[in-house]
């Protein structure tokens, strides 16, 4: 009896594609895959998708642009042609939007679907694209749409890297039914060997594919300003002329041209009287000239200088961008690394008059502007900066970054990709997935912030945003530019951009749902098997040597460190441990001191009354006021009044306008039913203040000392009073003072080595632990979080179960938890648990699951503003959630387990708006400098959160709460957002 393929095991499978290939009849489905394609595949292509053809899984890594994903079409193309299924995975939902528009136009609208959570297009689809959460949620749940799946095409796939995405790749991996093929598509990554060995441990044969050579050559150059004050910006090649581009080698020589540049002269500028004109050609020139035949970058007026040496300048964005237009390098994209770089980037250029389009192409781009922008009301369009934006792209220019409305972004990427916008000002985040190529490539500086501080971008990262340049099928060449600036050194950007060092490195950990899920559906020990054939494990087990050997390097540093701290009048190390022990205690008294003075200055305000004028000694807003509103007592933050300046301004102060704390110095009488909207009101007050405050300065109650002492409150006063009078400090700088080592005059000497050896110990301790917690560690990481799931009683045990040996059932409470995919799904789960938003109405609902969900990209100076009071319902909500992330964040210290985010209130006032039915203009005006695209941003993930609250919530009370929170929100921007 003949059995169907989809019975057929992958040794079957690719037994008889060999006997298809061997039959002189049979016709290759690549032959015929081939003859619908416009262009010829290369090598890397023909080899990937000939073992995919054999039955064979595949990782392909190759830059980007270099066409990998024709094999994930042709996966796609082998399903169709078998009447099997194939699912196509991206990280992102932009991606999958992107790849869904591309399929449908090849396949057909009724052949392939959408899912990325929160759209759902034809999902019972042959061909379905999807974001890898959902594939992760449908394996969990044993989804009937993985019947008859043969193919999942992991585009993007080097995002396994990262922290909050990455664990969701291995558990696809992991958990993908054996006859499943697996083509994954990366981009090039040092290690591809390493990975393919783990895809075949995990999932049986895998050929591993790698093209390092890029299908557009790259050069590599450096753009400096004009020795001239308006001089034409220089644009000079990195490499000397006879490095290859597409193997220049570890640490190629860099141009001379440059390197004299650098060093304060330039070949030709003095010498042998011999100027640069137009046909120079010096040393390290490649030859390449733009229009008219000139050289790149070549400025006449460039050749002269003061004395022969050029000054340095960084050259002003527009000028670079007009001399790229000049040359014919255009588009390009220019990544800036900070979203108001982007913007004023824009704002630069149009400041300048810069114009990169004809008047047809304004017309193209008006047309398209219009079509995306339709269902946008005009209410919006103004709160949006519409105006400026469009103006913007009418003139070839454009900002991207993660701030932008989604519907303005997928505007500007459209725009781009037809070549009517010439220039985009871009965040890193364009240089993940989008597909935007261009001719050229700018990078304003070599360092970025990563939310601690500014740190120099990798090997990896600038082979990543420098590959987007070079388009396949139009350009010849592509180029990369780094534009001078303070700090530039041309021998370290020469050995950063010839390095293609760009490792993959596992982030998966066991999270609370993929335990619940992994018990309920294999049992505690088989599971503990599962998480062991993680890549992260099977990184660990190799790197353990590694790790070993950095260890002994440090215990012999250690040593040495030991022995040059040794002092001849006592053991110098409890010497600096007596250091170390002050430190600590003078950093907990500041810290208990600022909290103090925080509940002196919350007092102070909620002293206030209504007519009160008061001093401000501190502080942005320092001076005088009058409140016209004390405010209600209590809250996060205390009240927060409302005053008149002495300028007529009406404010609302916040802790972070007293941090000096308040005094009340004078009353004015505040006629009742003042309207402080009325200018004259508001004149007629401040006149009556300024009397008040003349009177009270007569009389000397609002005198220079009174200003010195609040300011002296403020500025740590109260601090150094702490610490003069506590016992465990003064006890600490006499035993300091006693020690023997106290009197040593090589003292500071030795403290030196004492803190090198600290520091050190501290590296070595954890690196000791790491080594040891190697073997198993992610089981253990896994049995610790059973742990607290058993204390909180998301699991229980079962010793009756046969099935399961190590005796764990998921209980009703569990079963919740399964449904809750969100990163911080125990918070939740909890929440639910007990109850703690049960009272809330659909906007309050939405505005706390933004308190769980939402993360600030900076610390606020002062609690944000809680819709309802201190007393309302949402805030005691609020309180509630702060009060079961505490209790859960110690349970996970306890077991030592990575805590769970922090709650951020950044958003809640916005969301509560928006939920609420506010208009957009409403909603963002917090108080907090929140970008339309970052609200509709969080906006989404909310969404998503409501969207599991919906099926997992515990009672119906809520579930119904949660899906009338979900229609408030999809609203709007948020609505047709398609992102």
């Amino acid at each position: 009896m003949t059995r169907r393929a989809d019975e057929l095991s992958p040794a079957e499978r690719y037994a008889a594609s060999r006997r298809r290939g061997a039959d002189p009849q049979g016709i290759p489905q690549l032959d015929v895959f081939r003859e619908r394609l416009t262009f010829r595949l290369d090598d890397f292509q023909i080899s990937a998708c000939e073992a995919l053809e054999a039955g064979r899984g595949v990782l392909v890594a190759a830059p980007t642009g270099a066409g990998k994903t024709v094999v994930g079409e042709f996966a796609v193309h082998l399903a169709l042609a078998g009447g099997r299924k194939a699912f196509y995975t991206t990280p992102i939902k932009a991606l999958s939007n992107q790849k869904y528009s591309d399929l449908a136009a090849r396949h057909g609208a009724a052949n392939v679907g959408l899912l990325t959570g929160d759209t759902t297009i034809n999902g019972d689809a042959p061909v379905v694209v999807m974001t890898t959460e959902v594939l992760r949620n449908m394996l969990y749940a044993g989804s009937a749409a993985l019947d008859g799946l043969a193919y999942v095409v992991m585009d993007e796939v080097h995002y396994l890297a990262d922290r909050f995405r990455g664990p969701v790749w291995e558990e696809v991996i992991i958990h993908l039914p054996d006859d499943v093929q697996l083509v994954s598509l990366s981009a090039t990554v040092s290690n591809a060997e390493e990975f393919g060995d783990w895809l075949e441990m995990v999932r049986g044969d895998t050929v591993v594919v790698v093209s390092e050579r890029r299908p557009v050559p790259l050069w590599q150059h450096v753009e400096l300003s004009s020795a001239e004050p308006r001089g034409r910006p220089r644009m000079l090649d990195l490499y000397a002329g006879h490095v290859d581009p597409f193997d220049p080698g570890k640490n190629p020589p860099i141009n001379p041209d440059l390197a004299a540049a650098f060093r304060g002269n330039r070949p030709g500028d003095h010498g042998s009287g011999r100027g640069r004109g137009r046909g120079y050609r010096g040393r390290g020139d490649r030859g390449y000239r733009g229009r008219g035949g000139r050289k790149v970058g070549d400025d006449s007026s460039a050749g002269g200088s003061t004395g022969g040496v050029p000054r340095r300048r960084t050259p002003p964005r527009f000028a670079v961008v007009d001399a790229l237009d000049a040359d014919g390098m255009l588009p390009a994209i220019w990544f800036v690394f900070s979203r108001a770089g982007c913007e004023g980037a824009v704002d630069q250029c149009l400041r300048a008059g810069l114009r990169l389009t004809t008047a047809a192409e304004e017309a193209k781009i008006r047309e398209v502007v219009e079509r995306r922008t339709a269902a946008i009301p005009p209410e919006d369009l103004d709160v949006l900066g519409f105006w400026s934006w469009s103006q913007a792209l009418q003139r070839g220019v454009a900002a991207h970054h993660a701030g932008l409305l989604p519907v303005f972004k997928e505007t500007v990427e459209e725009l781009f990709a037809a070549g009517l916008v010439k220039v985009v000002f871009a965040t890193e985040t364009l240089a993940l997935g989008i597909n935007m190529p261009a001719r050229s490539v700018v990078l304003e500086k070599l360092v970025k912030w990563d939310g601690t501080g500014h740190q120099p971008i990798t090997p990896g990262e600038f082979t990543q945003l420098t590959g987007r340049a070079g388009r396949r099928g139009i350009d010849t060449d592509g180029h990369a530019i780094v534009v001078d600036h303070h700090g530039l050194d041309p021998q370290a950007l020469a050995g950063l951009a010839s390095r293609r060092l760009y490792p993959l490195k596992s982030s998966f950990r066991p999270t609370y749902n993929m335990a619940v899920n992994l018990v309920a559906q294999v049992g505690r020990d088989r599971a503990r098997e599962v998480l062991e054939t993680s890549f992260a494990q099977f990184q660990a087990d190799r790197g353990v040597v590694g790790l070993a050997k950095q260890a002994r390097a440090h215990a012999e540093a250690l040593d040495g460190y030991a022995e040059a701290m040794t002092c001849d009048r006592g053991d110098f190390a409890q010497y600096a441990q007596l250091r170390v022990d002050i430190s600590d205690r003078e950093k907990e008294l500041s810290r208990a001191a600022t909290s103090a003075r925080r509940a002196e200055v919350v007092a102070e305000l909620e002293k206030l009354g209504r007519g009160d004028v008061v001093q401000l000694p501190t502080g942005r807003r320092r001076g005088y006021v009058l409140v016209l509103d004390p405010g209600e007592p209590g809250g996060f933050d205390g009240p927060r009044p409302t005053v008149l300046t002495q300028e007529r301004q009406v404010k609302r102060l916040t802790l972070a306008d007293v941090p000096g704390g308040v005094r009340a110095v004078a009353r004015v009488k505040i006629p009742k039913g003042s309207n402080t909207r009325k200018a004259e009101v508001r004149r007629d007050l401040a006149l009556r203040l300024r009397a008040a405050v003349g009177e009270a300065e007569a009389r000397g109650t609002a005198d220079g000392s009174g200003r010195a002492g609040a300011a002296g409150r403020g500025g740590g006063g109260q601090g150094r009073g702490d610490a003069a009078s506590d016992a465990e400090l003064s006890r600490l700088r006499a035993a300091l003072k006693a020690h023997p080592c106290h009197a040593c005059p090589e003292r500071e000497d030795h403290a030196r080595w004492a803190e090198r050896w600290r520091r050190l110990k501290a590296e070595h301790d954890q690196l000791v632990r790491r080594v040891e917690g190697r073997t198993g560690g992610i089981a253990r990481v896994f049995d610790r979080t059973l742990d607290v799931l058993a204390e909180l009683g998301y699991v229980a045990e079962t010793p009756e179960a046969p099935d399961h040996a190590a005796g764990l059932r998921v209980t009703s409470s569990g079963r919740w938890l399964r449904r809750l995919y969100a990163e911080n799904d125990l918070l939740l789960a909890e929440c639910l648990r007990r109850g703690a938003w049960d009272g809330l109405d659909p906007a309050g609902l939405a505005a706390v699951v933004s308190a769980v969900v939402y993360q600030g990209r900076r610390e606020a100076e002062s609690e944000p503003y809680v819709p309802g009071g201190p007393r309302g319902a949402l805030a005691r909500a609020l309180d509630e959630t702060q009060r079961v992330w505490s209790e859960v964040d110690d349970l996970e210290e306890a077991h030592g387990i990575e805590a769970t985010g922090r709650l951020d209130l950044g958003i809640v006032a916005p969301v509560h708006r928006w939920a609420s039915g506010k208009p957009l203009s409403a909603a963002l005006d917090s108080g907090h400098e929140l970008a339309a695209g970052d609200f509709v941003r969080w906006c989404k993930q909310v969404l998503d959160v409501l969207d599991q609250l919906a099926g997992a919530a515990p009672n119906e009370k809520l579930r119904r709460t949660a899906r009338r929170a979900h229609d408030a929100v999809l609203r709007g921007v948020v609505a047709y957002s398609s992102l």
